[in-house]
């Protein structure tokens, strides 16, 4: 969200969803006294578990990731749309706990996950080596309870013929020992939606109160809310149906609403945060991905909680808290700090030294090439996600090639299968070139009537735009801006473009959104780097210039 948006929320008491746009999903809500945290999912980049604070619900600001070391979670190999999933964020006996799910596999009903747990003192660290938890499903999450902590997750069934999602289960986890103890058992089967996954459970109002997401993560998505007076159950699921859905409403602006979490403010009011998409078009593409939204709940005593029409809505009354705007964040990154901004993350390696270098030439961003873009090891790409329809990302990049298979450039990029690449290479003529290159589901379309010559010059402005459902790349020579004369297709940067569907298998998956980046390849493994001088990022109400 824009901070002139967010100015104009405060002014009028209102939260304006989505709260973080573009690819932040699976929200976990935490208040530790006047502060408020929403820690999401990032899957196969680094840092893990982007985490971003706040002191009035309305304006937020990112803190980064938590996951910054390999120590914590290695993601070498990690497919598209695996990794970290759905992280859980608590505080309890002075100490932040987080749980996270690094989920391997797809195929025929097998996910491989294995669940971890990380504590720290501070928001800010250091965090503790992890705790291997099970491997039994995946979005597991902490429940604090008289003392106790157990441990929360979906109960995977890989078994053919039987229900994948078999339940919410609970075991106990010993804080002081750091590990499970006694036995799983099945908390909740579910309501008759189904795929019954994403638990959080709260204590309010002597029940037991257990938030589950179902129906799938796309357009039948919704928030579940069941309660018991026992904790282990047996749990009534809430005679008003869902908490929260967007389902068989195609005219809402947010759509997919579910995968929620709840904090309470300090005047006993409830709000909900949970994922949405907001489609380009009535149930078509969501380019920004998978975002975080906050709604208002309605929870009287004896009663049950309730979102005021049980939808989401773009405008939500915000608690009686002081409000609190963080300084806006530069649009342009001078590179002149030691370490990346949180605006940025690195794909499924962390940003250390070897490869993103940002010492070695003061106020540039040097990054060291890496593998093609279906390497799944080293890839050197450092990018951010796409927060608006209408947004641009602007570079100075300075880099010589010595052959075709050093490139560097700027690109719109959701996954090894689906990209635009503006680029800086050699011909085989001599010439350095700037070329440009499509994936769509891996299938490569270059594009030679557009090749510029670069040849002779040191400093190349790079710029990518998003207008809609379109993609539009320029460069600048030192004669000022031109633009490429390409209409590239947007949607294809999408997490429904990205699924795909074999014989009723997920051969692939899409659950992350749209990105910018400055990627630099070295296909030959000759040590090649490319310098950045700035980066400048740009959203827009309406079409940018072109």
């Amino acid at each position: 969200m824009s901070t002139d948006t967010a100015d104009v929320a405060t002014a009028t008491g209102s939260i304006r969803n989505p709260v973080l746009a573009g690819f932040h999903p699976d929200p976990s809500i935490l208040r530790v006294g006047d502060d408020y945290y929403l820690a999401t999912s990032t899957f196969e980049w680094y840092p893990g578990v982007r985490v971003h604070h706040s002191r009035d619900l309305v304006h937020w600001r990112p803190l980064g990731g938590i996951i910054t070391e390999r120590r914590l979670l290695d993601l070498r190999g990690c497919g598209d749309s695996n990794g970290v999933w759905a992280p859980d964020l608590t505080y309890h006996d002075g100490e932040f706990h987080l749980v996270y799910s690094d989920v391997a596999s797809f195929a025929s009903g097998y996910w491989d996950p294995q669940n971890y747990l990380i504590t720290a003192p501070d928001i800010a660290g250091p965090w503790s080596d992890p705790v291997k938890l099970h491997g039994r499903g995946f979005d597991a999450a902490l429940f604090h309870d008289d003392g106790a902590s157990w441990l929360l997750s979906m109960s995977a069934d890989w078994r053919p013929g039987r229900d994948r999602f078999g339940g919410i289960e609970i075991q106990q986890y010993d804080r002081a020992a750091r590990r499970l103890v006694g036995q799983p058992r099945i908390l909740f089967t579910g309501s008759p939606v189904g795929v019954t996954e994403g638990p959080h459970l709260y204590r309010h109002d002597g029940w037991y109160w257990l938030i589950t997401a179902e129906g799938g993560t796309s357009w039948e998505h919704q928030v579940t809310v069941a309660r018991s007076r026992d904790l282990f159950g047996p749990y009534e699921v809430s005679p008003d149906g869902p908490l929260l859905t967007s389902v068989d409403r195609p005219e809402l602006r947010l759509q997919k609403a579910g995968h929620g979490s709840l904090v309470r403010v300090p005047d006993g009011g409830w709000y909900l945060a949970h994922l949405v998409g907001r489609p380009y078009s009535p149930l078509g593409n969501c380019v920004l991905g998978r975002e975080t939204a906050i709604q208002r709940v309605d929870w009287p005593s004896g009663g049950w909680p309730r979102v005021p029409g049980g939808v989401p809505a773009e405008e939500v009354a915000a608690p009686d808290l002081p409000p609190h705007p963080w300084p806006p964040e530069p649009a342009t990154d001078h590179f002149d700090t030691p370490e990346l901004s949180p605006c940025w993350s690195t794909l499924r390696r962390p940003a250390t030294a070897d490869w993103v270098d940002l010492r070695s030439r003061p106020s540039h961003l040097r990054i060291h090439g890496g593998q093609s873009p279906v390497g799944r090891r080293a890839p050197s790409l450092v990018a951010r996600p796409v927060g608006a329809t209408h947004c641009a990302l602007e570079t100075v990049v300075e880099f010589d090639p010595v052959d075709h298979r050093q490139l560097a450039g700027i690109t719109a990029y959701y996954n090894t299968l689906n990209w635009h690449h503006l680029y800086l290479t050699r011909a085989d003529d001599g010439r350095t070139v700037l070329e440009l290159l499509s994936s769509d589901n891996g299938r490569r379309t270059p594009y030679p009537e557009l090749t510029v010559d670069a040849s002779g010059v040191s400093r190349v402005g790079l710029r990518a735009v998003f207008d809609g459902p379109v993609v539009r790349f320029a460069y600048d020579l030192g004669a000022g801006w031109r633009q490429l004369p390409a209409d590239l297709d947007a949607t294809i940067l999408s997490d429904e473009h990205a699924a795909m569907i074999i014989d009723g298998e997920p051969a692939a998956w899409g659950f992350t959104g749209a990105v910018l980046g400055l990627w630099v390849q070295d296909l030959g493994g000759d040590g090649v780097h490319a310098d950045f001088d700035l980066a400048t990022y740009r959203e827009h109400d309406s079409p940018p210039d072109r």
